[in-house]
């Protein structure tokens, strides 16, 4: 048995914004799919983030904030990545070191390639 690699154990990158994505638009996608982060891409195309459901819940009370509001002028979990041929025991010592519940994966050119979460890591006990 191999110790498993980022590649393995991430979700794919269905869903990205753009960072010029507004605040209460990011939210609204984030309800409608039903998920708990989103990856954010640049104007090249590149994984320039992630942004989570907590980091954004505080916009819910600031509507004309959030419709104004950028994901690129807001704090959210920027670089660097995983890699997709990091394993997936250091991935998670990464993620425990710097309080990550969600990590973006890219290729060498920096797109997306997936996403590594917590829940994922201790489902397959890595």
């Amino acid at each position: 048995m191999h110790d498993p690699v980022a590649a393995e154990v991430m979700i794919p990158a269905d869903l990205q914004v753009s960072d010029h994505t507004a605040v209460d638009k990011a939210l609204s996608i984030l309800h409608s799919a039903h998920i708990d982060h989103l990856l954010i891409r640049g104007d090249d195309g590149r994984c320039v983030g992630l942004v989570t459901r907590d980091q954004l819940a505080g916009y819910l009370s600031q509507p004309w904030y959030g419709q104004h509001s950028r994901l690129r002028d807001i704090e959210h979990d920027g670089g660097p990545f995983a890699r997709a041929d990091m394993s997936a025991a250091a991935a998670a010592a990464v993620m425990k070191a710097r309080d990550l519940s969600a990590w973006p994966v890219v290729n060498d050119d920096g797109f997306a390639l997936g996403v590594i979460t917590e829940e994922r890591l201790r489902i397959l006990g890595a």
